[in-house]
């Protein structure tokens, strides 16, 4: 009889096409979204053998022509198509008799997240409850520079000063720590710009770039929740129901891609799958297409929360495209918390999903960000991955409890950090390492030299200092990880790569910091001149301007960027650039004198005229809508800055540092800034070797920089 049994499976066996391993995961993934289930599309159910019976009949197979294309249209309907070891695989397996093994259905967890937050105890003892729930920290505390570096990056994004730094050392005070936690929590500005890139990434939000369709920036009411420590579940009501001018509609909005799109990416879809996983940690990604396979969420619970955020007050099912004739109004992913009433105005739907997502019995919604804030600091959630709050907590009481308090005390974001952040598990010695965003790397290369990027307005004559988060992301940027925000981004890979390599290495952003910053440093960079002349942007036609010129021996016109779609193709420039005197007038330059984008004329000015005279000019064919040409056409009487090309106006982020004198000081200050403490000897001995006979050289200044910046001592939060 064993001998029979083996020779019945034989096959499969020989075949390398083993169901579990092989067949079902690719049934699982491709085909069981449709054909499984009561609702099983054409009434194929790929998931056992008797509801797949009519079509695995071997090299006849109806399922093989349909994966191939050779009958009616290919299956699966979407993505990809099966590739050719896929489809291998399922003839293997339908020659061997397309053999089931028994899958047992897995067990129920052991754990089943609850709803509402428990009431827990904090364990008896003395200092912070996290410690009371975590026990003693198993090493001691970290040192006041680390302490401070930690403190510092995680607050304001940026290395502590070393004057800074060196004060809290000696400060003798036993409550230091928590003063210096308070003092920069209490900076709205810093904070600010710290924290919202982490929550640009959570709601999908960027800026300076090109908004396609309605999707709109949220960054001003972003920044002022911040700002003015908006509580948690006020900013969660106003971003899920968002009112008035000055409200963030951008969050519901979504991407409007261009074409036709998968049904569960239309906006109200988008803002189903993004408030569920920013606010719940829940993916309903798969939910949206069918009953997922990754957690316990329906297909009919996704377009539940979708109707909130809909035109019509119930929408279709779509299950992998195809429509199932059922429909579904809003319903909350818990119905127990309130039964929304049918026929209500859009409106009133999304004023019910901000009362449902903030109800006092939503525990899920104070869990969810308190473990992600805990995974900000500590580098580990309690929750792992922090997406799915289903899963299990590594210490349930504590993250209950951190909730609890949280709630209890307003929702408030600044209170939930310094709990964390005074308790022992967050100051050990011992600490989970974790590398700095983007932002922070360039910020605190910024802070260092003095080279901050320039924002300004296209039509504004005054210009702003600004952080990494305040303008477009470079290449440099994104090697480090910032995303380009078209979805969520609740965690950022840390992980070195390829890429980043290259851009640390040579790429063009990182090199001109280093090297501006340097120069700035060492007082290489004169004020950037006025300009004679800024057109503020423009799109279209010609202009006919008049500049003055008594004195100068040289002119320099440029032609600058100013949102255009397709800079490449944009034909832009100058016309009859002629100079105007007493005796008369004189051609410098006649006709059209094409000037690319970027780029710029200089002329020498002969002497004893008094104005130069010229047409700034845009192509016709560059105001089509696939280029859009915006320029600004400026006129400079002395060699212009081009990271500066208008006035700068108000405060830097961060207070100009000194200039260095010679090569001791260079070595110190910035070790200290950029590692946070002193050189030791062989370091310093090391680090002259890149200033020969003591002569502070700005290429050794330059080197030293970015040495320092590459250490994974400055690029990692100890």
């Amino acid at each position: 009889m064993k001998l029979l049994r083996f020779l019945a499976i034989a096959p499969a066996l020989l075949s390398g096409a083993d169901y579990a391993n092989d067949i079902h995961p690719l049934l699982a993934s491709r085909c069981l979204g449709c054909h499984s289930g009561a609702q099983a599309q054409a009434g194929l159910d790929l998931s056992n053998r008797n509801g797949a019976a009519r079509v695995l009949t071997g090299a006849d197979s109806l399922l093989l022509a349909r994966v191939e294309g050779r009958a009616g249209k290919i299956m699966p309907p979407v993505g990809k198509p099966l590739e050719p070891g896929q489809i291998q695989l399922l003839k293997d397996w339908l020659a061997a008799g397309a053999p089931y093994t028994d899958l047992k259905s897995p067990a129920k967890p052991a754990w089943t997240a609850p709803l509402e937050l428990t009431r827990v105890t904090v364990p008896p003892g003395q200092g912070n409850p996290i410690d009371r729930f975590l026990g003693p920290p198993v090493s001691d505390l970290a040192s006041d520079s680390a302490f401070a570096r930690r403190a510092y990056f995680d607050l304001w994004g940026i290395a502590p000063p070393p004057a800074e730094l060196e004060a809290f050392i000696h400060n003798k005070s036993a409550q230091k720590r928590l003063d210096l936690i308070n003092q920069l929590l209490a900076d709205e500005r810093r904070y600010t710009g710290h924290y919202i890139s982490w929550w640009n990434d959570l709601l999908r939000n960027d800026i300076g770039v090109i908004y396609h369709g309605e999707r709109k920036s949220i960054t001003p009411w972003l920044e002022r929740a911040l700002r003015t420590n908006m509580p948690y579940d006020e900013m969660v009501r106003e971003l899920v129901n968002p009112i008035g001018a000055n409200s963030p509609e951008g969050f519901l909005i979504g991407v409007n891609w261009r074409g036709e799109v998968n049904a569960s990416q239309t906006p109200f879809m988008q803002a189903s799958q993004n408030t569920a996983q920013v606010f719940l940690g829940i993916n309903l990604k798969c939910a949206s297409c069918h009953d997922s396979f990754i957690n316990q969420y329906k297909l009919k619970q996704a377009y539940g929360l979708a109707a909130f955020f809909a035109q019509p007050n119930q929408l279709e099912l779509v299950r992998c495209d195809n429509r199932t004739g059922v429909f579904q109004q809003a319903e909350f992913l818990w119905p127990e918390l309130g039964e929304v009433p049918p026929d209500l105005s859009p409106s009133e739907r999304r004023l019910w999903a901000a009362r449902l997502f903030t109800h006092p019995r939503n525990g899920r919604l104070a869990r969810t960000i308190v473990n992600r804030y805990w995974q900000k600091l500590m580098g580990k959630g309690l929750v792992e991955p922090v997406d799915d709050m289903d899963v299990k907590p590594s210490h349930p009481e504590l993250l209950d409890w951190l909730a609890g308090d949280f709630v209890a005390h307003g929702y408030d974001i600044k209170h939930l950090l310094r709990q964390i952040m005074t308790s022992g598990a967050y100051q050990r010695r011992d600490a989970h390492p974790r590398r700095i965003s983007a932002e922070q790397f360039t910020d605190t290369l910024s802070s260092v030299t003095g080279e901050w990027q320039f924002q300004q307005s296209n039509n504004s004559s005054y210009g702003l200092l600004g952080r990494d988060w305040q303008f477009k992301s470079t290449p440099l940027s994104r090697a480090l990880g910032r995303p380009i925000r078209d979805q969520v981004y609740t965690t950022r890979n840390e992980e070195a790569t390829t890429f980043q390599g290259l851009e640390l290495a040579n790429g063009p952003t990182l090199a001109t910091l280093i090297h501006r910053g340097a120069r700035r440093l060492l007082g290489e960079i004169p004020p950037a001149p006025e300009s004679l002349y800024d057109s503020l942007a423009v799109r279209n036609g010609e202009r006919t301007i008049d500049i003055p010129i008594r004195g100068l021996k040289r002119i320099w016109l440029l032609t600058e960027d100013a949102g255009t779609y397709d800079p490449a193709r944009a034909v832009v420039g100058w016309r009859d650039i002629t100079v105007l005197g007493p005796a008369g007038a004189q051609m410098l330059e006649g006709g059209i004198v094409r000037t690319p984008l970027g780029t710029r004329l200089v002329y020498e000015l002969p002497p004893g005229y008094e104005t130069l005279r010229a047409t700034s000019w845009i192509s016709e064919d560059s105001r089509a809508s696939d280029i859009n040409a915006t320029v600004r056409f400026f006129a400079f009487g002395a060699e212009p800055d081009r990271t500066r090309l208008v006035r700068v106006t108000g405060d830097s982020p961060w207070p100009a540092p000194p200039y260095l004198s010679n090569a001791a000081q260079a070595i110190e200050y910035l070790w200290q800034s950029l590692l946070s403490r002193q050189p030791n000897s062989q370091e310093k001995q090391l680090a002259a070797a890149l200033f020969p006979n003591g002569e502070l050289r700005r290429e050794g200044v330059e080197d030293l920089i970015w040495s320092l910046m590459m250490h994974p001592e400055f690029q990692y939060i100890w």
